[in-house]
């Protein structure tokens, strides 16, 4: 299942509805790496509130989604972490390494405006 993204002003927001398998996540790196260049976009937000699990693989494919997007030169914040997903994630050891997080949107657009650029 496709995740949608939209573009609001200088960033794009992409909002996961509900839990994706491998492929789908694989996809979202894609499509946000491609999309920052096509609407020259400053940010990505990534919101997961739905998510009530993270594993390995969600985990390093949303770091490398970061990875990549920065590479495309626009920033990314991560948004809706519930908080047993961020339990599990510390007591698992996952790590989304130094990928900017906010508690939800709203949140992660004030931050997204703090960040340099």
């Amino acid at each position: 299942m496709r995740v949608p993204i939209l573009k609001q002003g200088n960033y794009l927001i992409a909002s996961i509805q509900s839990a994706l398998a491998d492929e789908d996540l694989v996809q979202l790196r894609d499509d946000l790496a491609s999309r920052v260049g096509k609407y020259r976009s400053k940010g990505v937000i990534v919101d997961v509130t739905v998510l009530d699990v993270m594993d390995s693989f969600a985990t390093r494919t949303l770091r490398d989604l970061a990875q990549s997007v920065r590479l495309r030169g626009a920033r990314t914040v991560i948004v809706g972490i519930q908080p047993e997903v961020a339990f599990a994630m510390v007591q698992l050891g996952l790590e989304l390494g130094d990928v900017h997080t906010a508690l939800d949107l709203e949140e992660g657009l004030e931050l997204m405006g703090a960040l340099p650029a």
